[in-house]
C-alpha cells in the first residue's frame, strides 16, 4: 500500500491546482493552491480575508490536504495510483463522491464510507483498471456540472492527467 506517497502526491496537486486565483465564475471564490477561502476558514476555526489567502504556502495548506482529503479517503490504504486518483477527485469534487465512485467501480453499495469490505474488494481488484474506471466517473460527473462550458477543458486535461500519473504510480 501506499502510506509513502502522500507527499508525492500532495506535489501532483500543487502543479494542479496552480496559485492564487478569484474567477468570479467559479462557486469557491479565492482560491490559492487549490484550497478555498471557506476550506481555509473551516479549517483555521475562524474567518480569513482574501490577503490570508492569498499569502498561503504549500506548508501551510499540506496538513490540511492530509486531513480533509488524504486520510478521508484512507489514501495510506489505497494502492499506488488508486490512491492519487482518489486524493486528487476528493479535493474537486468531495470525499464522499469521490468514495461513491470508487465503490461503484467495484460494484459495492455507494454509501460514501471507505469501510474494510471496500478495501476488501479494492485488494482484489486491478489498481489501474481502478484508477481508470474513477478517473472515468469523475470525469462524467464534472461533465455535469453547469460550469463546465467554462471550467471543462481545464477539467479534463487535469483528469487526463491524474489518470497518465495514477497509471504510472502502479507498481
Amino acid at each position: 500500500m501506499s502510506a509513502e506517497n502522500f507527499d508525492q502526491c500532495f506535489a501532483f496537486v500543487l502543479r494542479s491546482e496552480g496559485g492564487y486565483v478569484d474567477n468570479p465564475a467559479d462557486p469557491g471564490g479565492a482560491t490559492n493552491l487549490g484550497c478555498t477561502k471557506a476550506v481555509w476558514e473551516a479549517f483555521v476555526g475562524h474567518e480569513v480575508t482574501k490577503a490570508d489567502i492569498k499569502a498561503l504556502t504549500p506548508d501551510d495548506v499540506k496538513p490540511l490536504y492530509r486531513k480533509r482529503y488524504w486520510d478521508a479517503v484512507r489514501g495510506d490504504d489505497l494502492p499506488d495510483g488508486v490512491d492519487y486518483a482518489m486524493f486528487d477527485f476528493a479535493i474537486n469534487s468531495g470525499t464522499s463522491r469521490a468514495i461513491k465512485a470508487l465503490q461503484k467501480v467495484l460494484g459495492t453499495n455507494p454509501d460514501g464510507q471507505l469501510g474494510p469490505a471496500t478495501l476488501a474488494l479494492l485488494e482484489a481488484a486491478n489498481p489501474r483498471d481502478v484508477a481508470s474506471q474513477v478517473c472515468e466517473a469523475r470525469l462524467e460527473f464534472l461533465q455535469g456540472l453547469s460550469t463546465w462550458p467554462t471550467f471543462g477543458r481545464g477539467w479534463k486535461d487535469r483528469v487526463a492527467t491524474v489518470e497518465d500519473r495514477a497509471f504510472h504510480m502502479v507498481a
